[in-house]
């Protein structure tokens, strides 16, 4: 079998015999699962890398260390935003790129991948140069103050002025993962991962009598390994992958494969900014408690992506799964697929909340060593604990979501969005976390005064109605019928 890649055939990649409609359908998901699982571990491992090395800056005093891990909660939260922000880019490539290759057709998985691409850039250049602009004012909305702030600004501006190269990387590997190979972007990744660590090391201790930038030293290191990153997937592009081939011609803009992505993306896109807005906004909420709770708060996250990412790396799978067979005409296998993945990745995802129930206090101190972080093992632990109880369900909030976006079907997601965090978690978490709540101009009364513990208790109420309404829609089938 060969594939057309702009003027040249391509013989297809053997990373394609793991979407074989004869395999079962538990083995086509691990077989794509499992390298994308590893990728996400080794995203994590970039972001606990660059946390052990904040929670280790042995040359702060106390209350600095607090407000440089109080600062890396704030970062993690808007390089998350980053992230989603991206998904108006890669989402749109993964779906339209895997329905192209379902049904046959590996030049327009081609053309899907180069306008993909080219739409990254322009997200990247616009979205960099408007954060740089906005973020003094964004870190006072979120209610960051003095040195925290500090150490947030020069973070973040280093992440922002590198955002192209990592929506570059994202939207590439998208792709690929479109096209059956997820080898290739666990290989990347896993290059990234490597020279991530000294990088980021140097960055922030630097070396001999060069004492190093400090905080931004971190996101120097982790930008520049994802840069690296970037210049190797384009480069194995170039040279030809899983069907995929770079030509220059085909990054002309194509205004019907480019509206065909953004019909697929700019939902998909609005349902992950509107989470990141809602992220935010709870952010805030608990950057009004101290600086031990927004400390906790961003470690207790670090952890909790071990489960996460577990997710995210079946959603993959159903996300290609349900693409791949409904661009060849198969709904039932679609359905099949999809539900598969579900039911392995909250098995998956329900060993990792066995992992944070039972180690969470060692979890926590592996970040918070010295004596003065007492506070922030205190207030943390009893919310990784309750976080473990919510995986299933945060399985289903994750994967199906993946499946659903894999048919084209973003809008009924963007919905359950709005009503979990609108509706649900931001009204509980500062009724539940605050000592008295104030309605302007209409009622006063008293909140339950549960700190950090009540905010997260909020947000598992949330993943719970979201992961429920999630599952609905993917049985209900509607979106078997859906064209991208």
């Amino acid at each position: 079998m060969t594939t057309q890649s702009g003027d040249q055939a391509t013989p297809a990649s053997t990373t394609w015999r793991w979407t074989d409609p004869s395999r079962p359908a538990w083995l086509r998901v691990l077989g794509l699962a499992w390298p994308a699982f590893l990728q996400q571990m080794l995203l994590l491992t970039v972001n606990l890398t660059d946390r052990w090395l904040a929670g280790n800056a042995l040359h702060l005093e106390g209350d600095q260390q607090l407000s440089l891990q109080g600062a890396q909660t704030t970062c993690f939260y808007l390089a998350w935003v980053v992230t989603c922000y991206g998904v108006l880019a890669s989402v749109g490539a993964s779906a339209i790129v895997s329905r192209q290759v379902g049904a046959g057709d590996p030049a327009g998985a081609n053309l899907a991948c180069h306008q993909s691409l080219l739409l990254a850039f322009a997200l990247g250049v616009a979205g960099g140069i408007t954060g740089l602009f906005g973020i003094d004012s964004l870190l006072v909305a979120l209610q960051l103050e003095g040195l925290s702030r500090e150490f947030a600004f020069d973070y973040l501006s280093v992440t922002l002025a590198l955002l192209p190269c990592q929506l570059l990387l994202s939207t590439a590997v998208a792709s690929l993962a479109g096209a059956g190979d997820t080898r290739t972007g666990l290989w990347v990744l896993g290059g990234t991962t490597v020279a991530n660590l000294p990088l980021a090391w140097l960055g922030f201790r630097g070396l001999g009598n060069w004492p190093g930038l400090g905080f931004a030293g971190i996101a120097w290191g982790t930008g520049l390994s994802h840069s690296l990153g970037t210049l190797a997937v384009l480069l194995i592009l170039w040279r030809g992958k899983s069907g995929l081939r770079l030509h220059a011609r085909l990054f002309r803009p194509h205004r019907a494969m480019l509206v065909r992505l953004m019909r697929v993306s700019l939902p998909a896109g609005a349902d992950s900014l509107t989470l990141a807005a809602g992220q935010l906004l709870f952010l805030a909420i608990i950057n009004l408690l101290d600086d031990a709770s927004q400390g906790a708060h961003g470690i207790a996250l670090g952890w909790e992506a071990l489960g996460y990412l577990s997710g995210a790396a079946f959603g993959i799978a159903a996300t290609t799964l349900v693409g791949q067979n409904l661009g060849a005409g198969q709904p039932a296998q679609a359905r099949l697929c999809g539900f598969t993945a579900f039911g392995m990745g909250a098995v998956a995802m329900s060993c990792m909340g066995v992992i944070f129930y039972t180690l969470a206090e060692p979890m926590f101190l592996f970040f918070c060593p010295r004596p003065e972080q007492a506070a922030v093992v205190a207030v943390g632990v009893p919310v990784l604990r309750l976080v473990a109880f919510s995986m299933p369900m945060l399985a289903s909030c994750i994967i199906l979501t993946s499946a659903l976006r894999g048919a084209g079907d973003t809008r009924f997601p963007l919905l359950f969005t709005w009503v979990g965090f609108f509706v649900v978690r931001l009204p509980l978490a500062w009724w539940l976390s605050r000592t008295e709540v104030h309605i302007p101009g209409l009622i006063s009364f008293a909140g339950w005064d549960l700190g950090l513990f009540g905010c997260w208790l909020a947000m598992q109420i949330d993943i719970n109605l979201r992961g429920a309404l999630c599952l609905a829609r993917f049985l209900g089938g509607k979106w078997q019928k859906i064209r991208v």
